[in-house]
């Protein structure tokens, strides 16, 4: 799997790649067709931003997490990805199993 990270008004160091890696791959683990993740930090004063989007199963899926420290809102982050994919998961499976209903029209009611 791909991982893009970009970052606007900070510098991407070895530590902060390690830890977006380290959390994302652990969600891949559990949904194998992820090609790729964009990941785009925001450094603010008190305030860090992370925005993550993927491509998943027809959908593009992307989240949002903030906090006072970085690596808590990657971790953040990576906790509401795992959840958007299994609710996109569920979508799926669940069209899967949809059943068909026929409506009975009032010619085929048999009268007595």
């Amino acid at each position: 799997m791909k991982i893009n990270i970009s970052g606007h008004h900070v510098e991407i160091t070895e530590g902060i790649q390690q830890s977006i890696e380290d959390k994302f791959k652990k969600v891949a683990k559990h949904y194998p067709s992820l090609t790729s993740i964009s990941a785009i930090i925001t450094v603010e004063p008190h305030q860090q931003r992370l925005e993550v989007s993927t491509h998943y199963e027809g959908s593009e899926i992307s989240v949002k997490a903030s906090g006072k420290e970085l690596y808590a809102a990657i971790a953040s982050a990576a906790k509401k990805m795992e959840a958007a994919l299994a609710h996109r998961k569920g979508v799926l499976a669940a069209k899967l199993h949809k059943k068909y209903e026929v409506e009975q029209s009032d010619a085929f009611l048999l009268v007595e």
